[in-house]
């Protein structure tokens, strides 16, 4: 049962579990597994591995008073790992959680075939490091692991949060299943981050198992990628600067999922409502959700990223050799240090998001957004909805979007087999389909998924009737806490959103001006409208500090504050986009907002240190973000 699909990103996506196949989870756990071995060294027993951990140099020049706590903190945070775990509850377990619920899950045999390169290149490896893997749900955890045990690849550690440490004999499963457990903050705990990094860096040094980690940190709720948190990286690359290794190897991967598990949990957290606690009975009433279909899901593993090419002729490690080891080294060359970490960080979520698989739901999602926010239709034609998903298509792929549309289905047929599997987001009346403002927040999740095809364009576009450059270069650094622009990489961007709509004939440009054509109208209001929830996301935040905001607010004030704001012009037909109640595109405004000096952080606030205010700069800033697109639909005042 093995097809190929061969997109324009050449690869071979092989389908190696399909619903009501006839494998056994007996014969599966039972397979013969033989990885190959780093260096040729037998697997660390976990007491062993704490030991070498405890008297490393490193460690011993920063606890020599603190071991017992040491010892504590290494018991609480250490894997333990064992082949038997992975081999019955692992694999039957997760195989059994994803049957009932996933049509299919592929994976591109050549990413695979790369990795197995990677690590076979040499008799022994000389390469350690992991997957850096994207994060949109839990179940991330489970396909991993089962992947790697498929292929014979080397199964990793993982870094997990502690939420999952609590839950009984289910921590102790992941535990054994390679999870190691990391606090969510260290706050200023110097002898956590010691022991910390001295526990995944003498894990990669001698080669006991590869690290899994998720470079955004936390899963998106928005299914956006998040910024890059750069901890773990750093500690990952750092015995690569310290010559402790001839280089590491990582291997961005990405996992696509044509319905998301938590996607209604993830809209009511974006609205307000708390997480809900990580438990064993949360996990067990949860079974029944997983009775209901969640489509394909899609594994692209990516190009392994060679830390020693990407370091050559930006880092010189010889600073490490120049000063004894328990000497930091200069400020300046942390600088160096951290600005090459933040770079190639970037570089590794772009290429997670290149090579996240879309279907035909994220541009559904896409055109049913845009079609609800007049207020004004109650549905669009099946049709027409049809006709707009075609065109789009053919818009996105050339743009350079991994599309997986099925290519011998007739369009009608492939947006109502998406349309049914939403059918808890969409459905169809008389012909016409209907939106539901409820779950708006989870439709716009899916749509996120296609913004990295379009955002460069998009921005351009919002920028075509002023300055073109300067509104272009505004709106990517306001937007820079919103999605994934690399720092340093304007006029990189610029170009390459003149490019794509010279391509598809949208534009025209000339030494001197930038003209729109009469076909690009089309592809211009679509692009524009794409951004449109996010621009008004940031006007409204603006226009609640100038208004409201007549006193400083804790960040945990913030929120709820502006939530009650925005209801209040949503009730009032103010605003456009149901959108702006997510509480990460209010975070995020704010940290633009607080990164353009339109307001500030100050001091002496009794239960926060940094309650904000408005600046200096606020006028300023503030207007150009209220004018933006101002004459398109502006933000109405009572």
């Amino acid at each position: 049962r093995v097809k190929t699909w061969r997109p324009k990103k050449e690869m071979t996506l092989r389908t190696f579990w399909r619903r009501g196949g006839n494998s056994s989870d007996l014969r599966y756990a039972l397979r013969c597994y033989a990885p190959v071995v780093y260096k040729g060294l037998c697997p660390s027993k976990a007491g062993t591995l704490k030991s070498m951990v405890l008297q490393s140099d490193q460690l011993q020049l920063s606890v020599d008073d603190v071991q017992e706590e040491a010892s504590s903190i290494l018991e609480e945070m250490a894997h333990r790992l064992q082949l038997s775990t992975v081999r019955f509850p692992s694999p039957s377990h997760s195989a059994k959680s994803l049957k009932p619920c996933s049509a299919s899950i592929c994976v591109n045999e050549e990413g695979i075939q790369r990795c197995v390169s990677v690590e076979r290149k040499h008799r022994h490896p000389t390469s350690p490091g992991g997957p850096a893997t994207s994060h949109r749900s839990y179940m991330d955890f489970l396909l991993m692991s089962y992947l790697l045990y498929t292929y014979d690849l080397a199964l990793p550690v993982i870094a997990a949060g502690m939420d999952f440490m609590g839950m009984k004999f289910v921590g102790e499963m992941l535990r054994m299943s390679g999870a190691f457990f990391i606090r969510r903050s260290f706050g200023g705990d110097k002898l956590y981050w010691a022991v910390f990094s001295e526990y995944v860096k003498t894990m990669l040094k001698n080669g006991f198992a590869p690290v899994e980690f998720f470079l955004e940190g936390t899963r998106s709720r928005t299914s956006k990628s998040l910024t890059p948190k750069l901890g773990l990286l750093n500690i990952v690359m750092d015995p690569f600067f310290k010559g402790e290794v001839f280089d590491v190897s990582l291997v961005p991967v990405s996992i696509s999922y044509e319905r998301i598990l938590e996607e209604s949990l993830y809209a009511r957290e974006l609205l307000g409502v708390p997480k809900p606690k990580e438990s064993t009975s949360g996990l067990i009433k949860a079974r029944k959700v997983l009775s209901e279909d969640y489509g394909s899901i899609h594994v692209y593993f990516g190009q392994p990223v060679s830390v020693r090419s990407l370091a050559e002729g930006r880092v010189n490690r010889c600073q490490f050799n120049l000063i004894p080891r328990y000497n930091k080294p200069t400020p300046s060359y942390l600088e160096d240090i951290h600005s090459f970490v933040n770079d190639s960080a970037y570089r590794l979520v772009r290429a997670q998001e290149e090579n996240m698989v879309l279907k035909p739901w994220v541009l559904l999602a896409s055109l049913l957004l845009q079609n609800q926010v007049s207020g004004q239709k109650r549905g669009i034609a099946l049709d027409e909805l049809t006709e707009q998903a075609v065109w789009l298509r053919d818009l996105s792929r050339q743009y350079g979007a991994f599309l997986h549309w099925p290519e011998h289905t007739p369009p009608s047929e492939v947006v109502s087999s998406s349309l049914s599997l939403h059918r808890g987001l969409v459905r169809i009346s008389e012909g016409r389909l209907l939106s539901q403002a409820v779950i708006i927040l989870s439709c716009a999740s899916y749509r996120n998924q296609a913004l990295h095809v379009f955002l460069r364009p998009a921005l351009l576009a919002s920028a075509i009737h002023t300055e073109v450059f300067n509104s272009f270069s505004f709106l990517r650094n306001m937007f820079s806490n919103e999605f994934i622009l690399c720092p340093g990489a304007t006029v990189q961007d610029f170009e390459e959103a003149c490019y794509l709509l010279v391509k598809t004939g949208a534009l025209q440009v000339t030494q001197q001006e930038v003209l729109v054509t009469e076909r690009g109208h089309r592809t211009l209001v679509f692009l524009t409208s794409m951004l449109d929830p996010f621009l008004q996301g940031y006007q409204v935040v603006c226009r609640f500090l100038c208004e409201e905001a007549t006193e400083a607010l804790t960040e945990k004030q913030f929120i709820p504050a502006v939530r009650k704001f925005i209801i209040k012009h949503l009730l009032a037909g103010r605003l456009r986009y149901t959108e702006v109640l997510s509480s990460d595109l209010q975070k995020n405004s704010l940290a633009a907002l607080l990164r353009l000096g339109a307001v500030r952080k100050i001091k002496g606030y009794v239960g926060f240190d940094h309650p904000y205010v408005p600046g200096f700069k606020q006028q300023q800033s503030m207007t150009v973000i209220l004018q933006l697109n101002e004459e398109k639909h502006p933000l109405e005042t009572a």
